[in-house]
């Protein structure tokens, strides 16, 4: 499989992004006039961005201030095809991030859960049940000391 080619970005593609980046609710006239474009060329720049993959524009909560209490990283070591099983993965609700990594595990997952009944029901009935699914190493958040998303652009 090759791997996945990003669209080439210009200058003023990633000040928008970085602009974006710093403050998500910025409007689109106050991005033109850092960046040196028109409220509708903004507009333009930032939907072609997104429908490409580019980029997302969304809202980042605290999963505390929601009721989740209980957030882990779990390592996987399977076996067989790791596309398959991240697809699997992929579509528990609880499972915020799935990626597919090379060293002691073959899949890293992020869960969010409410509470650890809910991280232990996961785990045990349906994580740990999907063929391929060797063994689990669940690395539980105690705090979230940092999460920001604006390292910016190349």
């Amino acid at each position: 499989m090759a791997s996945r080619k990003a669209p080439p970005l210009d200058d003023v593609s990633k000040a928008i992004i970085r602009q974006l980046q710093s403050d998500g609710r910025r409007s689109y006239a106050e991005i033109g006039k850092a960046v040196g474009l028109s409220e509708a060329a903004v507009r333009q720049r930032v939907q072609k961005l997104t429908d490409q993959g580019v980029m997302q524009v969304v809202a980042v909560t605290d999963p505390m201030q929601l009721g989740f209490y209980r957030q882990a990283m779990v390592g996987i070591r399977a076996s067989g095809d790791t596309t398959v099983l991240a697809e699997q993965l992929g579509r528990f609700p609880e499972v915020d991030y799935v990626v597919l990594t090379a060293g002691t595990f073959d899949l890293m997952i992020e869960v969010v859960c409410e509470n650890d009944d809910q991280l232990i029901e996961l785990l045990n009935k349906r994580i740990r049940s999907l063929e391929g699914v060797q063994a689990t190493e669940t690395f539980v958040y105690l705090r979230l000391h940092k999460q920001h998303y604006d390292w910016g652009t190349r």
